[in-house]
């Protein structure tokens, strides 16, 4: 889960706190009518004199510098003055200093201690924060069933965070029995209450018919309400449902303007797609330099298709100078991913010796990954090796192997090839490449 900001006190829990309302008032109106000096005077007061909402008040206006110069250590004093007498929201702020290292060194299990004193108060933010902490098993033990217990806690009190994580647990299955009909249930009540990750994993439901029909126009309308709150995800499916014509009208302007607005979130796949619209010109002008930039913002970032793009960008000259040096970059960490395009197009590199020195056993290294992969076209490329003897030696039964694969997968130029290295091969041979060919696709079938 992504945490949320923990040194965010919201003040109508201050006036909650009925026993030190009367004296809290005037701070409170102060800070709320956006007078901070007087706010802080008024709070530093009564913190003092040992008052634990002031102190946690005064705590806050350190960690946001709200009328005074902001000071992290001296914010990490306060909180702790107040979570010391028991006061939930500061023991969950001070917590959250631990979390983010902020005023004190970074310490998972000072954390855990603190948002737990909070959550065991029934302050809903900690129990799900504190349910965070057990699901990625920071400060404690990884333990699911824990975070179960947290999550249903604070989802209980009708905290959407809480119901959302909820709703995930039982998605996923995690120490759970997996229910999609109950992971419904409590996104569909953080949903409207217009928890944006929610709505955006309700749309999810929608969209792959989990514990309930298929509906891709409700799935739009959940991707629709989270991606107006800014949520990059829910932005960059909205702009795939456009592009595609699911659940709409096929729209490509609106898809780009939904990539768009991920894209200068930094979501990797949403720069990745706005590069292909700018590359093929959909919904947008052609704009290869354009493309250029989406793409190698999306490969930074590690994505491989994006990275294979970049490469054959380069390759080809469009919106960047060729640069074959650079293409066997972005193709060499695309293929290391395991993406199979980006290992056909490295091993050609290594054929025609572009960007590097010709090098037949590279070639032959990456046209196998990739044809082991199904990839038709690396296929016959591991087929013509064997039949040329290049970067390994010459095997008429490997070749006819690879050619008769990559045949069945469609690939035409495979089957006079194929037929070609038959004619010189005897019975024996040929039932061999045969054989082999069949337990590869049953193999690879399963």
């Amino acid at each position: 889960m992504k945490y949320i900001k923990y040194t965010a006190l919201l003040f109508t829990l201050f006036i909650t706190c009925h026993a030190h309302a009367d004296k809290f008032t005037d701070a409170l109106d102060a800070y709320e009518r956006g007078d901070y000096p007087t706010a802080f005077k008024l709070s530093s007061i009564l913190a003092e004199q040992g008052n634990a909402p002031a102190q946690g008040m005064l705590g806050w206006m350190y960690a946001q510098g709200h009328g005074v110069a902001q000071d992290d250590e001296a914010a990490v004093k306060w909180y702790r003055l107040a979570a010391e007498q028991g006061f939930a929201e500061a023991q969950y702020s001070l917590g959250g200093m631990y979390v983010e290292g902020d005023g004190v060194e970074q310490d998972y299990q000072a954390a855990v201690q603190w948002f737990q004193r909070a959550a065991e108060q029934g302050f809903a933010e900690a129990q799900t924060v504190l349910g965070g902490m057990y699901v990625n098993g920071h400060g404690v033990e990884r333990d699911y069933q824990a975070a179960i217990k947290w999550y249903r806690q604070a989802a209980e009190q009708g905290y959407a965070q809480a119901q959302g994580m909820l709703g995930w647990m039982y998605e996923k299955g995690r120490s759970v029995e997996q229910d999609y009909q109950a992971a419904i249930k409590w996104y569909r009540l953080a949903a409207e209450q217009g928890y944006a990750q929610a709505q955006y994993n309700l749309g999810g439901m929608y969209g792959h018919g989990r514990g309930l029909e298929q509906d891709y126009q409700a799935e739009i309308k959940w991707y629709r309400r989270a991606a107006e709150q800014g949520l990059a995800e829910a932005q960059h499916n909205l702009g795939v449902m456009y592009e595609k014509g699911q659940g709409v009208a096929q729209d490509y302007q609106a898809a780009v303007k939904w990539f768009q607005r991920a894209a200068e979130q930094g979501l990797a796949e949403a720069q990745y797609n706005l590069g292909v619209m700018y590359e093929k010109g959909r919904g947008v002008a052609r704009d290869y330099q354009a493309a250029v930039q989406w793409y190698r913002l999306a490969a930074e970032q590690g994505n491989a298709v994006a990275q294979y793009n970049l490469g054959r960008m380069y390759v080809n000259g469009r919106g960047a100078p060729r640069d074959y040096q650079a293409a066997i970059k972005w193709y060499r960490l695309a293929a290391e991913q395991g993406y199979a395009m980006a290992q056909t197009n490295l091993g050609f590199m290594y054929v025609n010796g572009r960007g590097a020195p010709r090098d037949y056993q590279a070639a032959v290294l990456w046209f196998r990954l990739a044809a082991e992969q199904g990839l038709a076209k690396s296929q016959y490329n591991l087929g013509v090796m064997y039949d040329e003897g290049q970067g390994v030696a010459p095997d008429d039964i490997k070749a006819h192997l690879w050619f008769n694969l990559a045949a069945a997968a469609g690939f035409d130029s495979a089957i006079k090839a194929r037929d070609k290295v038959a004619e010189r091969m005897t019975p024996e041979q040929l039932t061999k490449a045969q054989a082999l060919a069949r337990a590869w696709s049953e193999k690879h079938s399963r």
